[in-house]
């Protein structure tokens, strides 16, 4: 977008001080330096971007700086995830910029995946002057009422005065309680007209906001006493443990009472996948012990999730079974939402736990241990029929679990971190890749967004360039965001990108076959590119592998390859589905285990 003649003259207007009120010990800056400011104070090292009319004084500001790195991505779309994936991995706010108008619309489905996984991110979307907001200008977009329904909150700056103080309380709000994306709408006359600066406010407060931390000491003690006296217990714990950091205080309250523990497809890593106590993942695609151990456990104790419909399934039939239920959470809106809980406890999980973990080393009262070895004898018949199994003896084509396994067994003690995109594929990494630890599975969770592999692998690869960044990905999904490859080469993020390529919309063929009859409608890509081909258009290395022998080689090589972006094309059983499957409508024991029970 050209800047007018009558722009210029504001901002030359601003320049002399028109639009300023000094006054002594502050600096006369402009709404766009202002914003640099904030940014530096909030240590933001990294943003992703794409420039353009709005939002060009903001860009002039940001080249005269050389504190923050600004990621130029393809998509506006690519620059939210890429910020997202960053924040996911390193706990940090993710900062965010795009233009008026198509740029803001680009990152909408960005800003919704971040806000139904809760991730802590200021996106920055600049706006046509204030005189032309609402007369339909050029590039011009109701920001706030666009994003009202996919933000923890926004703002519109009309006065280039409230800048600093509404950044403040943006990274404010992203960062604390139950975290999530907040929008921040700067017209562009506001990011050239000075005003006087007299430094970011070092604290904010903010009457209708005040999330709680600390939760009530009598409910903490009631869930005590039920937990010391359960005969089958069970812990269920979600994002909102990686999310509050809270995963040493998980960790000690599992071994110190030594009972099952399930984490939902965002809480992978909480608790070490390799430990006996973890059961595996619940939910939709969960195993048999997981989903047994929720449905037969008779106290159940919630930390940081929200029984959301992949998870529980049916709620008729998970109310079938009578058992208590203890739910820890920040949010009060999330507690007694889809089902109803005996003990809601608000607060942040990690102050939670401190004070529920401080408690029992006080007390004498130790669980049953017979009825919790037989609970155990219980799960270990269960956990006995192997739910995960497939063909390993396939010589003749690749099976997608494993890729997957084999990727797991060469990166078990690597600093690995796997992002990956919506699908089969996404299934199959959460089962069969163990997670030791937190934050080092990056995935959408909530929206379930095709095509955040690639942006979230280069966002974490930036933050942490010396450990290992695989993206596992399918042929579909990837091409949604295939441009950002680009944007590997020009900033230097070597990456791995595993696509278990089947030819199909894999989920998509996968309900079609189950839930109507085979009929394949538009889950087949006739057309698709070589992707070989494609990764070295991009400056990369390409790879094809057809055969099961050729998975770990080939993975070696990529391994060997530190620096560069390595696309793998692995042609995997297009007729694989992923088990177990609860169908929807269907409680949480009813599973499909194989194709003998369709």
């Amino acid at each position: 977008m050209e800047i007018s003649k009558a722009e210029l003259t504001s901002a030359a207007a601003a320049s002399r001080g028109g639009n300023s009120s000094s006054s002594p010990g502050a600096q006369d800056l402009m709404g766009s330096e202002i914003l640099v400011k904030a940014l530096q104070a909030e240590n933001v090292q990294y943003i992703w971007g794409y420039p353009g009319g709005a939002v060009l004084y903001i860009y002039d500001a940001l080249y005269k700086q050389d504190t923050i790195q600004h990621v130029l991505v393809r998509h506006e779309q690519a620059a939210v995830h890429a910020a997202d994936g960053y924040a996911r991995a390193t706990g940090e706010v993710g900062v965010a910029l795009v233009t008026s108008g198509p740029g803001l619309t680009n990152a909408v489905t960005g800003i919704a995946t971040a806000y139904m996984d809760s991730i802590p991110m200021v996106i920055i979307s600049g706006q046509v002057p204030t005189p032309a907001i609402g007369l339909d200008a050029f590039q011009e977009c109701d920001t706030v009422g666009i994003t009202r329904p996919i933000v923890k909150h926004n703002f519109l700056v009309k006065d280039v005065r409230d800048l600093a103080v509404t950044l403040k309380k943006a990274f404010h709000i992203a960062r604390t309680g139950r975290p999530g994306p907040v929008v921040v709408d700067i017209p562009k006359d506001v990011s050239f007209k000075k005003t006087a600066f007299h430094g970011y406010p070092q604290s904010v407060e903010m009457r209708s906001y005040n999330p709680v931390k600390k939760g009530h000491g009598g409910q903490i003690r009631k869930a005590l006493q039920l937990l010391l006296a359960a005969k089958r217990p069970y812990i269920y714990t979600g994002g909102g443990v990686l999310l509050g950091n809270a995963v040493p205080e998980l960790r000690t309250l599992v071994d110190m009472l030594g009972y099952p523990v399930t984490h939902t497809l965002m809480g992978l890593g909480a608790y070490p996948a390799t430990d006996r106590k973890f059961l595996g993942m619940l939910g939709m695609h969960g195993t048999i012990e997981a989903n047994n151990a929720m449905q037969n456990c008779d106290v159940l104790l919630a930390v940081g999730a929200r029984f959301d419909d992949r998870v529980i399934g049916n709620p008729k039939h998970f109310a079938q079974n009578e058992r208590k239920i203890i739910h820890i959470d920040i949010d009060p809106s999330s507690i007694s939402k889809r089902v109803k809980v005996d003990i809601p406890i608000v607060g942040d999980v990690k102050d939670v736990l401190t004070e529920l973990i401080s408690m029992i080393r006080e007390t004498t009262t130790r669980p049953d241990a017979g009825a919790l070895s037989a609970w155990w004898d219980q799960i270990e018949a269960w956990r006995g029929r192997d739910c995960l199994k497939y063909d390993r003896g396939n010589t003749e084509v690749i099976k997608p679990q494993y890729v997957i396994e084999t990727l797991w067994n060469m990166t078990r003690d690597a600093d690995a971190y796997v992002t990956s995109d919506v699908g089969q594929h996404q299934m199959w990494a959460a089962q069969f890749y163990k997670f030791d630890e937190p934050r080092r599975w990056i995935n959408s969770g909530g929206l379930g967004t095709m095509g955040v592999g690639i942006p979230y692998a280069m966002g974490i690869k930036l933050a942490k360039p010396e450990s290992e960044v695989f993206c596992v990905t399918g042929e579909g999904s990837v091409q949604m965001n295939i441009q950002e490859l680009s944007t590997c080469l020009q900033y230097n993020t070597p990456i791995k990108v595993l696509s278990l390529n089947n030819r199909y919309l894999g989920m998509v063929r996968q309900w079609q076959e189950i839930e109507y009859s085979g009929r394949y409608s538009h889950s087949y890509m006739d057309a698709l590119p070589n992707f070989v081909k494609l990764a070295e258009a991009y400056g990369h290395v390409g790879m094809l592998i057809e055969r099961p022998q050729d998975v770990e080689p080939a993975l070696r090589e990529a391994r060997k390859l530190k620096d560069r972006t390595v696309f793998l094309d692995f042609r995997t059983d297009p007729t694989e589905n992923v088990f177990p499957m609860v169908q929807a409508g269907k409680g949480i024991t009813e599973m499909l285990l194989g194709s003998e029970d369709l």
